[in-house]
C-alpha cells in the first residue's frame, strides 16, 4: 500500500523552536509506523521561502533573500537531523521542480475559468498575506495579525490576480460533510464548515512589484509571461505566497512531470497546525478542483504548544529550543516527550519543567527502570534469554493483545498521545508484575537449588523481557535509537534500518511469543539517566 503524508512548509526567517518541529516529529512517527506494517510511504517536508518580510530582513542583513533562507534552512535541517526525521523529501519552495508546479496551477485555474484580474485593498501580512477586515485585531493604536502580533501590518492597494473560490461553495460543503469528514479532528471540521457557509470570498493569487517570488506566468490578454529560459516579466508580478507553498504538496507528489502526481498524489494525510486550517481545508481543495486534481484524502488539525497559557513564537520568546532539549534529553527523549506532554488534537501547555518531569517519571523511572530490572535479572541467572510462558499462561500476555489493539486505533486516528499512552499503560502493568512477583528472592532460591523456583523465574523473565521487547517495538516510531537499543540488550536484531523500512511487517512480529529464541543478552546499561531540574538550562549556556 502506497502512503503519501505531508507538513505544512514552515516560514524561513528563523531557527527552528521545538513548537514549529512538533508535528515534523509527529509525522515522522506516522511515517516510520507505516513503514514497519510494510507500507510504502512518502514522507514530505519542508520550508516556505518567498515572502515580502523575508525579503526585508534579507536586505536588512546585508544578504540576498536566497542566501538569508539558505542559512535559515540550513537551521532546520541541521535540528531534524538531531530529531532522527527522516522526510523521503525535504522540500524548498525555491526548488526548480515547485517553480513549474506552481506555474501549471496557475495556467489550469486560468484555463478553466477560475482567475480573473481585479483591485485588492485591504490589510497585507508579510508572513502571511491579505487578511480579512474580521481576520485583525487591535493591540492599542495598532492593527496586527493574531497570527503574527509582533510585525506590523500594512494596507495595500493593488491590482491583482483573483482566483474564484466563491464558485465551489456547494461543493466544499459536499466534501466536508462527507462521512467519515475529510477534515479531523471532528471539531475542527466544524469550523471550517461554519465559515464556509458565512459564505465564501475570491481571494487574490498574484503580488504587483514584488521580485522575491515565483513569476506569474500569463499577462493580463492571457499570453505568457515568461521567457523561453523561464525568466518572468516584472509587469505580471509574482504569485501569491499561499498559493505558491500550498502547491509544495503536489510538487512533492511529482506534479507537473505527472500531470496528475502519479503515483502519489491524492495526499493521504496533509498534518497542519490550527491556524492554517482554512488554508488547507477551504483554498487548497478549491484550487486542485480548478486544476482537474482531487482533494486530499485527509486533513488533521493539531494545536498549539502553550507557555503559560500563550502561543509560542520566535516573536515571543517564549519558545523552547529542539538543540537544548536533545542536549538534555536525547534524540529519542526529546522526541517521546513531545508527543507524549502534548495531546495531538488540541493544544497542550509545556515547559522545561514539566518536560523534566515527564521524562524522568514515564522514561528514566518506568519504562527504562523496567528494561533494567529485567536484563540485570535475566543477565545474572540464564546465560540464554528465557522465553516467554504462552498468551494464555502469562498475566503480562493476556493484557498484550488489548493494548497492541488499542495503540493501533489510536495511531490510525493520529491520536499519538493516546498511542503512548496504551504502550506506557503496559509499562505499568510491567513494573506491577515485578513488584508482585519478586523475581529476585526467585533467583535467590533457584540459587539455593529450589528447582520450581527456577522454573517460574525462568517464565517471570521470560514475560518481562517479551514485554520490554513489545513495548520497544511499538514505541519505536517514537523513539528509534533507543528501541533498536534495546532489542541489542535482549539479544534480538533489530529488524528494520534506520528510518523503518526493510524489515518485515510489524504485525508478524507483534504478538506475543512471536519470535523464537534469540542470541546472549547484551550488557545492562541505563537507558534514561535521570536529569536533574536545571538540566535543560545548562545546556543552553
Amino acid at each position: 500500500m502506497r502512503y503519501y503524508l505531508t507538513t505544512a512548509i514552515a516560514y524561513a526567517n528563523n531557527k527552528p523552536g521545538l513548537h514549529t518541529l512538533y508535528e515534523v516529529i509527529g509525522a515522522d512517527a506516522i511515517a516510520r509506523w507505516r513503514r514497519m506494517r510494510g507500507d510504502e510511504v512518502r514522507f514530505l517536508t519542508g520550508t516556505d521561502e518567498y515572502s515580502v518580510n523575508i525579503a526585508a530582513r534579507a536586505t536588512e542583513e546585508g544578504m540576498s533573500p536566497k542566501d538569508f533562507v539558505d542559512a535559515k534552512v540550513a537551521l532546520f535541517q541541521a535540528s531534524e537531523a538531531k530529531l532522527l526525521i527522516s522526510p523521503d523529501r525535504f522540500i524548498r519552495t525555491t526548488d526548480a521542480d515547485h517553480t513549474l508546479a506552481a506555474q501549471e496551477m496557475v495556467r489550469r485555474s486560468f484555463a478553466a475559468g477560475d482567475i480573473y484580474l481585479g483591485s485588492y485593498e485591504g490589510w497585507y501580512c508579510p508572513n502571511e498575506g491579505f487578511r480579512n477586515t474580521d481576520d485583525v485585531v487591535k493591540v492599542g493604536e495598532d492593527t496586527v495579525c493574531p497570527n503574527h502580533p509582533g510585525i506590523a501590518l500594512q494596507w495595500l492597494t493593488e491590482r491583482n490576480w483573483f482566483f474564484k473560490l466563491s464558485a465551489y461553495q456547494e461543493r466544499l460543503e459536499a466534501w466536508l460533510t462527507q462521512d467519515p469528514s475529510p477534515v479531523q479532528p471532528e471539531y475542527r471540521r466544524n469550523e471550517m464548515l461554519g465559515f464556509v457557509r458565512q459564505g465564501l470570498e475570491d481571494f487574490s493569487i498574484s503580488r504587483e512589484g514584488a521580485s522575491w517570488g515565483i513569476p506569474f506566468p500569463i499577462h493580463e490578454d492571457g499570453s505568457s509571461a515568461l521567457t523561453a529560459s523561464g525568466e518572468g516579466d516584472p509587469k505580471a508580478g509574482t504569485i501569491y505566497v499561499w498559493y505558491d507553498a500550498l502547491i509544495n504538496y503536489l510538487t512533492g507528489a511529482g506534479f507537473p512531470a505527472d500531470p496528475a502526481g502519479a503515483p502519489w498524489w491524492p495526499a493521504d494525510l496533509h498534518i497542519i497546525g490550527k491556524d492554517i486550517n482554512r488554508f488547507h481545508s477551504v483554498f487548497w481543495p478549491a484550487m486542485l478542483w480548478s486544476a482537474g486534481l482531487e482533494a486530499p484524502k485527509r486533513i488533521w488539525v493539531h494545536g498549539w504548544l502553550l507557555s503559560s497559557g500563550e502561543r509560542m513564537s520566535k516573536s515571543r520568546g517564549n519558545f523552547l529550543d529542539p538543540d537544548d532539549a536533545v542536549a538534555a534529553l536525547g534524540a529519542d527523549g526529546t522526541r517521546f516527550v513531545a508527543l507524549r506532554e502534548v495531546p495531538f488534537d488540541r493544544d497542550g501547555d509545556v515547559s522545561w519543567d514539566s518536560i523534566i518531569r515527564r521524562y524522568n517519571s514515564e522514561l528514566a523511572n518506568d519504562f527504562g527502570n523496567l528494561v533494567n530490572r529485567a536484563t540485570t535479572l535475566a543477565s545474572r541467572a540464564f546465560t540464554e534469554a528465557p522465553l516467554p510462558r504462552p498468551a494464555a499462561e502469562s498475566p503480562l500476555g493476556k493484557v498484550w493483545e488489548e493494548t497492541r489493539r488499542e495503540a493501533i486505533a489510536a495511531l490510525e486516528r493520529n491520536a499519538l498521545h493516546d498511542w503512548l499512552g496504551a504502550l506506557w499503560g503496559f509499562v505499568g502493568a510491567a513494573n506491577k508484575f515485578v513488584d508482585a512477583e519478586k523475581p529476585w528472592e526467585l533467583a535467590k532460591a533457584a540459587k539455593a537449588g529450589d528447582a520450581a523456583a527456577e522454573e517460574k523465574l525462568r517464565g517471570v523473565l521470560g514475560d518481562l523481557l517479551e514485554s520490554c521487547r513489545l513495548i520497544s517495538l511499538y514505541a519505536a516510531p517514537a523513539m528509534p535509537a533507543i528501541s533498536a537499543k534495546i532489542w541489542t540488550l535482549l539479544g534480538r536484531r533489530w529488524p528494520y534500518d534506520e528510518s523503518g523500512h526493510n524489515g518485515p511487517p510489524l504485525d508478524t512480529i507483534g504478538e506475543w511469543g512471536a519470535l523464537d529464541a534469540g542470541g546472549p543478552l547484551g550488557a545492562p546499561e541505563p537507558l534514561f539517566p535521570r536529569l536533574e531540574a536545571d538540566a535543560l538550562d545548562a545546556t543552553a549556556d
